[in-house]
């Protein structure tokens, strides 16, 4: 299979996104991941110009954001970080981009060969 044609996978950690700016996400979690689902399904990856298949991460009180066309929504059992780590893990040679300003989840998913990239990616 030619890699050019293999879409990246981002991999959005929603929590750490949303928390990136003081907006008001804290009344609403769930209002503001799926303000930032919708983003992505609208705007993609700014920058980007291949194919891309978006899974944005959810926890906690944003559980049971619903996938759009675009997004994949992917509910973590447990700990949102834990389930990147997981996805990265399991999604083989192909290209991964992890949106987060984790330091932490960064350092786990570059070990496993992923790129990062921070919240400002995605949040215009």
């Amino acid at each position: 299979m030619d890699d050019d044609n293999i879409p990246l996978l981002v991999i959005v950690d929603a929590a750490n996104v949303v928390g990136s700016v003081p907006d008001g996400w804290w009344r609403d979690r769930r209002g503001a991941a799926e303000r930032l689902r919708d983003r992505l399904a609208a705007d993609g990856l700014p920058g980007q110009s291949g194919p891309v298949e978006v899974v944005l991460v959810v926890e906690g009180a944003a559980r049971g954001v619903e996938p759009v066309a675009g997004v994949r929504v992917e509910a973590a059992p447990g700990s949102g970080d834990d389930h990147i780590v997981d996805l990265v893990a399991r999604s083989g040679d192909r290209r991964r981009l992890v949106v987060t300003a984790d330091r932490e989840l960064r350092r786990r998913v570059t070990a496993l060969g992923a790129e990062v990239t921070g919240p400002r990616t995605v949040r215009s």
